[in-house]
């Protein structure tokens, strides 16, 4: 491992929560925390600090997405589905549809409805 990242994670393990995503307030921070009289030296780890500071924080979005993502899939999979069949019986020159409308859930439980319409030949 290189000195700047042995450096920033030194310095991050006891001062992270004064780390930001911004490069002038970490370099402002660093000077607080640490004494770096290389002005070069103090600038790449100020920026390897941001960068590091900017992964984590992408990281934990993307990480939450996947989150939201898979409770919104659990959510889609839970909404029932219905299942529409018509059945069609003559009776004296008359026409019968019945129309069963069947809930089917992930638990196989079916909820049933008759609904009769009359057509004439």
């Amino acid at each position: 491992m290189d000195r700047i990242k042995r450096i920033s994670y030194e310095v991050l393990v006891d001062h992270k929560s004064k780390f930001g995503e911004d490069f002038a307030d970490n370099k402002k921070a660093l000077d607080q925390v640490s004494i770096v009289r290389s002005k070069g030296l103090k600038n790449e780890i100020a920026g390897y600090i941001t960068k590091f500071i900017k992964k984590e924080i992408r990281e934990e979005k993307a990480k939450q997405a996947r989150i939201a993502a898979s409770k919104d899939e659990q959510q889609v999979e839970e909404q029932p589905e219905i299942e529409l069949t018509e059945n069609v019986v003559t009776e004296g020159g008359v026409e019968i549809v019945e129309t069963t409308e069947t809930v089917v859930e992930a638990t196989t439980e079916e909820v049933s409805s008759d609904a009769v319409e009359e057509k004439t030949e």
